[in-house]
């Protein structure tokens, strides 16, 4: 007898089997350690000009059409075009120090596979929270020589004028500028991350080990990892004060979500909660696209060299403006 019941049967079996195919074919696609971890070693670029935070004028316009985004690369690649192609801009005193021509601008040209029209996810504006009074005060003060025309000591200038830190390095990520790599190496224990600006190293421990003491505080914080499915999860904390990334305080907390999506593309998602900062957490989802290049060894020799120059560069034009 050949009844609905009889022919339903193989029917399910194989719709269950063609919906479940595609989840199954992507585990199988994400390359795992010797030790049954997913494998996010790899040297990874974040190289994108999607805006961290959303145009105003898109309102709550999350995502953009093919064709939208096809036009803004193709604008990227003409502007860095013509950029390489100008007149070389020479050094000004107390000034623009001068970029000559685009050769070591490294900003990219696409917009990271999502097409989202900003990096930042939550809030769902796409747009930075508030900052709190104190926050603005704070982020006021880090400018840096890009604002700073004529600099008293070298307080005046930054962390990433005298490469102490990489203004992209992170933690947490954010691209910008040049030498948008990172490399991750991986054991049972630990993952370790080498970013390509100012070679900053982040050894992570996996083994479950708790925070260092509330009073240890570091330039990168103080992470710890632990793997949540095929996710891994990285919470920081211990951040030094000094460190004022965004004008940030040292009680400001990071958690940084890595997951290996394919063989391609490592999607790397962050967390930033500061209260007295922001008048909510933000997150910001960045996704990686897998690099064979090799790391280069990127070498800040201006803040370590050159800030006598820079000072004294100031004390002379204050002379010849008639100063003391």
């Amino acid at each position: 007898m050949i009844g609905g019941r009889m022919t339903m049967k193989p029917l399910i079996l194989a719709f269950v089997v063609f919906v479940a195919l595609p989840a199954l074919t992507m585990a199988q696609g994400v390359p795992q350690t010797g030790w049954g971890a997913p494998d996010l070693q790899g040297n990874w670029d974040f190289r994108t000009i999607t805006p961290l935070q959303r145009p105003e004028d898109l309102g709550d316009k999350a995502f953009l059409t093919e064709e939208e985004a096809a036009q803004r690369e193709q604008g990227a690649v003409d502007r860095a075009a013509r950029l390489w192609n100008r007149d070389a801009q020479r050094t000004e005193v107390g000034g623009n120090v001068g970029g000559y021509n685009n050769f070591w601008m490294d900003q990219g040209t696409n917009i990271i596979g999502t097409r989202r029209t900003s990096l930042i996810i939550d809030p769902p504006n796409g747009r930075l929270p508030a900052m709190t009074e104190p926050g603005e005060e704070r982020a006021s003060i880090d400018r840096g020589s890009f604002t700073v025309e004529l600099p008293t000591t070298y307080s005046d200038l930054n962390t990433y004028d005298r490469c102490i830190q990489g203004f992209n390095a992170g933690p947490p990520i954010a691209p910008g500028g040049y030498n948008q790599n990172v490399q991750i190496f991986q054991t049972p224990d630990h993952l370790v991350m080498l970013t390509e600006m100012v070679h900053t190293v982040r050894v992570i421990p996996l083994d479950g080990r708790p925070h260092l003491d509330d009073g240890v505080r570091q330039w990168s914080g103080d992470s710890r990892g632990r793997w949540e499915g095929d996710t891994l999860v990285v919470e920081t904390a211990n951040f030094a004060q000094k460190r004022a990334w965004r004008g940030s305080t040292e009680g400001m907390t990071l958690v940084e979500r890595f997951r290996r999506v394919d063989d391609g593309t490592l999607e790397y998602e962050y967390t930033v909660t500061d209260p007295a900062t922001w008048t909510a957490p933000w997150t910001v989802n960045l996704p990686m696209q897998r690099n064979e290049l090799p790391m280069f060894e990127y070498a800040c020799h201006e803040g370590n060299y050159a800030m006598d120059a820079m000072l004294g560069g100031a004390r002379a034009a204050e002379k010849a403006e008639g100063g003391q």
